[in-house]
C-alpha cells in the first residue's frame, strides 16, 4: 500500500500547488496588486500557464481600472479540484485490496 500513499500524496501536493497558485493570482487581481512587484510577478507568470486551458471562457470584469475579477482563475480552481478528485478516486480503485469471498 506504499504506493498508493506515494500516489495519494503526490496528487495532493500537486493539487495544493495548483491551487494555493490560482487561489494567490485570483486574490492578488482581485485587490489590485501591482505586477510591478518581483513576488506578484512570479505568481502571474506561474499561474499563467495553468490559467492558458480557461482563458476566453467568462470575461473578466475591472472595477475603478485597477480591481479584476477573474471568473475564468475560479472555474479554472473549480476544474482543477474536480479532476484531482477524480484521479483520486481512480487511485482507490485500482489500490483497493480485493474483497475475501466468505
Amino acid at each position: 500500500m506504499r504506493v498508493r500513499q506515494l500516489a495519494v500524496s503526490l496528487v495532493n501536493l500537486f493539487l495544493g500547488l495548483v491551487e494555493g497558485f490560482l487561489g494567490f493570482r485570483f486574490v492578488l487581481k482581485l485587490f489590485g496588486a501591482s505586477d510591478t512587484n518581483s513576488f506578484v510577478k512570479w505568481i502571474y507568470d506561474m499561474s499563467s500557464t495553468l490559467l492558458d486551458p480557461f482563458r476566453g471562457i467568462f470575461p473578466t470584469t475591472i472595477f475603478d481600472n485597477r480591481f479584476v475579477l477573474e471568473f475564468s482563475t475560479l472555474f479554472a480552481m473549480l476544474v482543477y479540484a474536480v479532476l484531482g478528485l477524480v484521479i483520486l478516486a481512480v487511485i482507490d480503485t485500482v489500490t483497493a485490496a480485493p474483497k475475501s469471498k466468505k
